[in-house]
């Protein structure tokens, strides 16, 4: 492997994997000039369908892999018998330093074990988060954890925000970020002890962070802030509520345009804009949600997305190895930690 970047990615993971896998490569590597693919998985399945795409097998090396994790594996039964899977020999692949980050549509579970497990947590992280974004009415915003973290307490909260706003400074191209951390409503006496606490400490940190205060859902899709912090629990239902309604208005819009003759007519005359608004709403344009805080880039991709997604992922992995976002959260956790130990003396002197 000579290119200046190499991604691993997990070839078996997916619903229509390998071969959507390796159509995902291949729409990568001529979008992605400098970068190779280690490819793991089952060589006799993989190279046949590299054969039918010779740009994406002059980039792409094949490391064949046993095992495969398996959609309903639990995490723990992931971890401790699949360690020849296709899933782990990626993983251990960033950890050994033969690739910067690997890229898997498997198990979610799994993925996050493992990767845990094998490339550990930042300095000052003690749990990674699941981070994506997606479109709003200003552009696009970032939020985590969408479903890592069940159960987070303040400290969690506030790496989630240093995290989050790293992201969205070093990827989306943002100069000063705001942050704002999902409640139950905008004001500062309410929601739990967890997010008041954290936003305490936001609200006197030093760092480069633009702190907006409380946000509510209806804030996610206006993009009333950048990044939106939250626990896992409840990202995770904001997440799959905001996919929800994004069907029921896509499926409603089909069935309008298409009731009458002169509601298609009215289509084929909006059809440009039809067409811009389906490419911005598009799920696959934000494939790939992030690991945030692992000691390595991590990309999980939907299981179920086709070749154009998969090829999205490859490239957000891409962004975060070339934009060295590990070091940039690393720097500004040195800030954090003194910040919250700052906040400790303060509240045991009160």
């Amino acid at each position: 492997m000579t290119g200046n970047l190499t991604l691993a990615v997990d070839a078996m993971g997916g619903d229509a994997a390998p071969a959507m896998v390796i159509e995902g490569v291949a729409l990568a590597s001529a979008q992605l000039s400098g970068v190779e693919y280690l490819l793991f998985g089952n060589e006799a399945e993989i190279q046949p369908l590299l054969d039918a795409h010779p740009a994406a097998k002059a980039v792409s090396t094949v490391r064949h892999a046993e095992d495969v994790v398996l959609a309903d594996d639990k995490p723990a039964v992931a971890l401790r018998g699949r360690r020849t899977s296709s899933m782990r020999l990626a993983i251990n692949s960033v950890h050994e330093g033969e690739a910067g980050g690997i890229v898997s549509a498997g198990n979610t579970g799994a993925l996050m074990a493992m990767a845990k497990f094998v490339l550990k947590t930042l300095p000052g992280i003690d749990r990674p988060a699941i981070a994506t974004y997606f479109p709003t009415q200003r552009g696009e915003s970032v939020m985590l954890d969408l479903g890592a973290n069940v159960d987070c307490d303040a400290n969690n909260l506030v790496q989630f925000a240093v995290m989050g706003e790293v992201f969205a400074r070093n990827v989306l191209g943002l100069e000063n970020p705001s942050v704002g951390i999902l409640n139950i409503g905008a004001e500062d006496l309410k929601g739990n002890s967890a997010v008041k606490e954290a936003a305490a400490i936001l609200q006197e940190a030093h760092l480069p962070i633009k702190f907006h205060g409380f946000v509510e859902g209806d804030d996610i899709g206006a993009g009333t802030v950048d990044v939106i912090v939250t626990d896992g629990f409840t990202g995770n239902v904001a997440l799959k509520t905001a996919e929800g309604t994004a069907k029921l208005f896509s499926q409603s819009l089909k069935q309008a345009l298409t009731s009458s003759p002169l509601a298609i007519l009215g289509a084929l005359i909006a059809k440009p804009a039809l067409n811009r608004l389906k490419s911005h709403l598009d799920p696959r344009r934000y494939n790939g949600a992030m690991f945030l805080g692992l000691n390595g880039v991590c990309i999980k991709s939907h299981g179920g997305t086709d070749a154009f997604g998969f090829a999205h992922a490859l490239q957000v992995a891409h962004d975060l190895v070339t934009k060295s976002i590990n070091e940039s959260i690393k720097e500004d956790f040195k800030q954090v930690q003194a910040d919250m130990e700052n906040h400790k003396q303060a509240a045991v002197g009160e």
